[in-house]
Protein backbone atom coordinates (compact mmCIF):
# COMPACT_ATOMS: atom_id res chain seq x y z
CA UNK A 1 0.00 0.00 0.00
CA UNK A 2 1.14 3.53 -0.67
CA UNK A 3 0.79 6.40 1.76
CA UNK A 4 1.24 10.13 1.26
CA UNK A 5 2.91 11.82 4.21
CA UNK A 6 2.41 15.59 4.14
CA UNK A 7 4.42 17.55 6.68
CA UNK A 8 4.37 21.29 7.34
CA UNK A 9 7.29 22.80 9.24
CA UNK A 10 6.77 25.03 12.24
CA UNK A 11 7.37 28.66 11.26
CA UNK A 12 10.96 29.74 11.79
CA UNK A 13 12.31 26.19 11.99
CA UNK A 14 14.48 26.10 8.87
CA UNK A 15 17.58 25.74 11.07
CA UNK A 16 16.06 22.64 12.75
CA UNK A 17 15.44 21.20 9.28
CA UNK A 18 19.01 21.86 8.17
CA UNK A 19 20.54 20.48 11.39
CA UNK A 20 18.63 17.20 11.01
CA UNK A 21 18.68 16.83 7.21
CA UNK A 22 21.55 14.31 7.06
CA UNK A 23 19.89 12.08 9.68
CA UNK A 24 16.54 12.34 7.87
CA UNK A 25 18.11 11.35 4.53
CA UNK A 26 19.99 8.47 6.19
CA UNK A 27 16.72 7.26 7.75
CA UNK A 28 15.07 7.30 4.33
CA UNK A 29 17.96 5.30 2.90
CA UNK A 30 18.09 2.68 5.67
CA UNK A 31 14.36 2.06 6.03
CA UNK A 32 13.86 1.33 2.33
CA UNK A 33 10.12 2.12 2.15
CA UNK A 34 10.27 5.62 0.65
CA UNK A 35 9.23 5.59 -2.99
CA UNK A 36 9.75 9.32 -3.52
CA UNK A 37 10.16 12.39 -1.36
CA UNK A 38 11.03 16.05 -1.42
CA UNK A 39 10.56 19.37 0.29
CA UNK A 40 7.91 21.99 -0.33
CA UNK A 41 9.51 25.28 -1.41
CA UNK A 42 8.28 28.82 -0.84
CA UNK A 43 10.33 31.91 -1.71
CA UNK A 44 13.33 29.62 -2.25
CA UNK A 45 13.13 28.08 1.24
CA UNK A 46 12.09 24.58 2.31
CA UNK A 47 9.03 24.60 4.57
CA UNK A 48 7.65 21.07 4.60
CA UNK A 49 7.84 17.66 2.97
CA UNK A 50 5.89 15.27 0.77
CA UNK A 51 6.89 11.64 1.22
CA UNK A 52 5.36 8.65 -0.57
CA UNK A 53 5.80 5.44 1.41
CA UNK A 54 5.25 1.83 0.36
CA UNK A 55 4.14 0.26 3.65
CA UNK A 56 2.18 -2.77 4.84
CA UNK A 57 -0.57 -0.60 6.32
CA UNK A 58 -1.45 2.66 7.99
CA UNK A 59 0.14 1.64 11.30
CA UNK A 60 3.45 0.85 9.57
CA UNK A 61 3.37 4.22 7.80
CA UNK A 62 2.59 6.03 11.05
CA UNK A 63 5.41 4.17 12.80
CA UNK A 64 7.81 5.27 10.06
CA UNK A 65 6.74 8.88 10.58
CA UNK A 66 7.11 8.57 14.37
CA UNK A 67 10.77 7.57 13.99
CA UNK A 68 11.74 10.15 11.36
CA UNK A 69 14.54 12.37 12.74
CA UNK A 70 12.73 15.49 11.52
CA UNK A 71 9.71 14.67 13.64
CA UNK A 72 11.82 13.66 16.62
CA UNK A 73 13.55 17.07 16.43
CA UNK A 74 10.19 18.87 16.62
CA UNK A 75 10.35 20.29 13.10
CA UNK A 76 6.75 19.77 12.07
CA UNK A 77 3.72 21.87 12.88
CA UNK A 78 1.46 19.14 11.52
CA UNK A 79 1.68 15.81 9.73
CA UNK A 80 -0.95 13.84 7.85
CA UNK A 81 -0.63 10.24 6.70
CA UNK A 82 -3.18 9.16 4.11
CA UNK A 83 -3.46 6.08 1.94
CA UNK A 84 -2.69 7.09 -1.63
CA UNK A 85 -3.32 5.39 -4.96
CA UNK A 86 -0.86 5.98 -7.79
CA UNK A 87 -2.69 6.46 -11.08
CA UNK A 88 -0.19 8.26 -13.34
CA UNK A 89 3.59 8.18 -13.42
Amino acid sequence: MRFAVICRDKPGHLEVRMQNRAAHLAYIETTGIVEMAGPFIEDGQMFGSLIILEADGLKAAQDWVAHDPYGKAGLFENVTVTEWKKVIG
